[in-house]
């Protein structure tokens, strides 16, 4: 865990991160493999990343892009995560039009079906997984942490967070809008990191019950491990109710 004095710092410094966990992927086999998050520091790290004058030491078109949730809405809604990530970053960089991998929209070829959109992006996972395997390598797989602990759409004692399949519909969501299409903890915990960001008071409370000792059904970001590394980047503020032994101060 890594703990910096403000939003603003954290956002600059997960972009760094990023930005230099891709190239080091890049440099070990020819291509990285990225899993994106909403909200509103998820975002901004993709527009930090964007106006970084370092950028271009990403080779762009050797980059997989996924999502790990998605509101079920149509293209181009401003809500969509899809949507946000585009502005804040995937328009302004030459990626490769088939490297990316929107969820699908309520207008797309499901129709209004989240079950069936749900099922398709699975399909799409397996598609570009390994041989004998039914998920992509991720490389890193970022994740924003709620104010009541959840993380992609699974929300506390959720279907979602039961749920053994990669990609799952979920209706009834207590936040707007309530249908969306998750990922969940079997494609969550695939990734060879999770790095999970949190800024502000707001999410102190569900930060340090994940950091001590919650389980996954009743706090979602305490089930959220990488394979090989789980970083959780927060600033001060969402680090207020973490044991001082857990943190790792960066001024």
């Amino acid at each position: 865990m890594i703990v910096h004095p403000s939003r603003d710092v954290l956002v600059a410094a997960a972009a760094a991160r990023l930005m230099t966990r891709i190239v080091d992927a890049q440099l070990a086999r020819g291509n990285a493999s990225v899993v994106l998050t909403g909200g509103g520091v998820g975002t901004a790290v993709l527009r930090a990343l964007r106006e970084s004058p370092a950028r271009d030491a990403i080779d762009w078109p050797q980059v997989d892009v996924w999502w790990s949730d998605e509101r079920f809405l149509p293209s181009g809604d401003p809500e969509r995560n899809e949507t946000q990530a585009r502005e804040a970053l995937l328009d302004h960089v030459p990626l490769e039009p088939k490297r990316v991998h929107p969820m699908p929209a309520s207008d797309g070829p499901d129709g209004n079906d989240p079950e069936a959109a749900a099922a398709r992006y699975a399909a799409e996972l397996a598609a570009h997984a390994r041989p004998g395997m039914s998920l992509p390598q991720f490389d890193v797989l970022l994740l924003g942490v709620g104010e009541e602990g959840h993380v992609a759409s699974i929300f506390p004692a959720s279907p979602a967070a039961y749920d053994v399949r990669p990609v799952v519909a979920v209706r009834g969501c207590p936040k707007p809008p309530p249908v969306r299409i998750t990922f969940t903890f079997t494609a969550i915990n695939s990734a060879d990191e999770v790095w999970l960001l949190a800024a502000g008071a707001a999410k102190a409370t569900a930060v340090g019950m994940a950091l001590s000792g919650a389980g996954p059904i009743q706090v979602p970001a305490a089930g959220a491990k990488g394979g090989i590394r789980t970083l959780w980047l927060l600033d001060r503020d969402a680090a207020a109710q973490v044991p001082l032994g857990l943190r790792s101060l960066r001024l």
